[in-house]
C-alpha cells in the first residue's frame, strides 16, 4: 500500500540537522558558560547565569566565527564546482559540462518545462537572478555572519581588554586586529581542507546509498553522474 506524502518523512534530512543544531548550540551553552565562569572566577570576576552567558557577546561570537566560515565553504563550493572538476569525484561536474551551460541544459527560458521556477521561465534578468540565487544567499549569509562576528568580537575583545585594565578598541582595530584573523583564519582553512577531502575520497571511497557517493561498482574513474 503506498504510503500518502509526509511531512516529517518529506522533510527528514532539514529537520534532522536542524535537531541536530539545536543540541550543539545546547551544548555549547553549557560548556562555554562553564568555562566562561571559570574564567570570571580566575580574574576575580562575576559568575554569570546561562541567560547571561546565552545574550553574551562570548557566546554570539562562537557561533557566528563557526556560521561564517560554513556559509563561505557552501558558498565558494557552489561556485568553483561551475568551472572547476575534479575527475572521478561524484563532488564534480563531468570536464564535458564546465561552465553555466547552455539554457537547454538548464532548463531555462524557452526550454523550462511545465514544472519549472517561475522565473526560470521567465527569461531575462529574472532568470539570472533566479540563476544565481543559491550562491547569492550563501554570500549574503557569510557576510552577515562576518559582520556580526566583528561586532560580537570586538565587544568579547574589549571585555578582557578592560578585565586587565587595557584601553578598548574601535570596530575597525579589531577588525585589523590578529584575534579577528585569527579566529577567521582557524574556522577558513578546517573547511577548505574538509571540501578537497571530499573531493578527493569521493574518486575511491563509497558510501553504497548515498547520494554523496558514486555507486558502490562505478569505476574510480566515474565522474558525476556517469556512475548511473
Amino acid at each position: 500500500m503506498k504510503r500518502g506524502p509526509s511531512f516529517l518523512r518529506d522533510n527528514a534530512l532539514t529537520l534532522a540537522f536542524l535537531g541536530l543544531l539545536l543540541l550543539a548550540l545546547i551544548g555549547q551553552l553549557i560548556s562555554g558558560l562553564a568555562e566562561f565562569n571559570a574564567s570570571q572566577l580566575a580574574n576575580g570576576g562575576d559568575q554569570v547565569s546561562w541567560v547571561g552567558y546565552l545574550t553574551s557577546s562570548s557566546f554570539a561570537v562562537d557561533v557566528a566565527e563557526n556560521w561564517q566560515s560554513e556559509y563561505l565553504q557552501f558558498f565558494m563550493y557552489i561556485v568553483a564546482t561551475t568551472w572547476l572538476i575534479q575527475v572521478g569525484s561524484s563532488e564534480s561536474k563531468k570536464p564535458d559540462d564546465v561552465g553555466t551551460q547552455s539554457d537547454q541544459a538548464q532548463q531555462v527560458g524557452a526550454f523550462a518545462g511545465k514544472g519549472s521556477p517561475r522565473w526560470a521561465k521567465a527569461g531575462g534578468w529574472r532568470t539570472a537572478v533566479y540563476g544565481r540565487s543559491l550562491a547569492s544567499v550563501m554570500l549574503f549569509f557569510f557576510l552577515g555572519s562576518l559582520l556580526a562576528q566583528s561586532v560580537a568580537g570586538r565587544a568579547a575583545y574589549n571585555h578582557d581588554q578592560l578585565a586587565q585594565f587595557e584601553d578598548p578598541v574601535s570596530w575597525t582595530g579589531y577588525v585589523a586586529s590578529a584575534d579577528f584573523w585569527n579566529r577567521t583564519f582557524q574556522n577558513w582553512q578546517s573547511e577548505f581542507l574538509a571540501v578537497a577531502s571530499m573531493a578527493i575520497f569521493a574518486i575511491y571511497l563509497r558510501q553504497r546509498g548515498s547520494p554523496e557517493s558514486k555507486i558502490v561498482g562505478a569505476p574510480h574513474s566515474a565522474t558525476a553522474d556517469d556512475s548511473e
